[in-house]
């Protein structure tokens, strides 16, 4: 096969097998290390046998459901890229706005550029903590996550990309209660989908991705009202929290927050890119 015979059989593959018919590009582009563009611009260029052995695997991998990410064991994200194993939560876009919100915050908050305390809560692949420090080398940043097999994802992450961040195990904001430590920037993506909605979800993310980073209890607000309890532990006199929430869990977490913090905290609620509710800010001290 040449690139484009490769292209239109994996399309008409995956449309068969109900999985997005685009990801014949993405599998076939990993397996020839070419760019999206690179790649439709040479349509004429032939297969190897290898090439095309694994390019036939991968898609039918992909048909079986298995996330493309997984499968090329890397993702975009903040314009890097990361390696993911199915170990971590795949990196959403969502998620860069989160990340964009804290930097934009940050900088109206603490307009001195100084060696901020930060802390992710539940890093995952490390994505938030190490793109943090990588936008502002100045930040001393901390990633903390209750499993190790996610951290020996972040830790190569974090040394692949050269970001000098600390990385703890432990229990949400449990390592530091009672040590003193405080942080001036408080920053995570929990998990927030209520147990009952898992089995909405598409097979490709429940059947593959790890539950104990989409579950948040019950209710969908377990994680955040257990941080939400030890925050003021750990939060300096001046902060940002800042944490992802589900469409539709702005107003209970920002309430969650001004309960905990009464008329001492500001809070927003932020919609994405397409209008959802995504973020919640909490500022402290400004």
């Amino acid at each position: 096969m040449n690139v484009i015979e490769a292209l239109r059989w994996a399309s008409s593959f995956l449309t068969e097998k109900n999985r997005e018919p685009n990801a014949g590009e993405w599998l076939l582009g990993d397996v020839l290390d070419m760019r999206r563009s690179e790649l439709l611009s040479s349509f004429e260029r032939s297969l190897t046998s290898d090439e095309e052995s694994r390019f036939v695997d991968y898609v039918q991998r992909h048909a079986e459901g298995i996330p493309v990410q997984y499968i090329t064991g890397k993702e975009e994200f903040y314009g890097r890229t990361f390696k993911v194993t199915p170990e971590v939560l795949i990196p959403r876009p969502e998620t860069e706005e989160l990340v964009l919100a804290v930097l934009e915050r940050m900088r109206k908050l603490f307009p001195e550029k100084e060696a901020l305390r930060v802390v992710d809560i539940g890093t995952g692949s490390g994505i938030i903590a190490i793109t943090l420090k990588l936008e502002r080398s100045e930040l001393s940043v901390t990633g903390v996550d209750i499993a190790e097999q996610s951290l020996v994802v972040a830790r190569q992450n974090g040394e692949s990309l050269n970001a000098d961040v600390r990385w703890m195990q432990g229990d949400l904001l449990q390592p530091f209660l009672h040590t003193g430590e405080r942080f001036d920037v408080i920053v995570s993506n929990p998990p927030y989908i209520p147990e009952a909605d898992i089995e909405t979800l598409d097979t490709v993310v429940k059947d593959h991705e790890p539950i104990r980073a989409l579950v948040g209890g019950q209710d969908g607000y377990q994680f955040y009202k257990q941080m939400i309890d030890q925050l003021p532990e750990v939060v300096a006199n001046r902060a940002l929290i800042a944490f992802e929430i589900g469409y539709n869990q702005g107003d209970m977490v920002a309430s969650l927050l001004n309960e905990r913090f009464g008329t001492s905290i500001e809070t927003e609620v932020l919609t994405d890119i397409n209008k959802n509710e995504r973020i919640v800010i909490g500022t402290i001290g400004s």
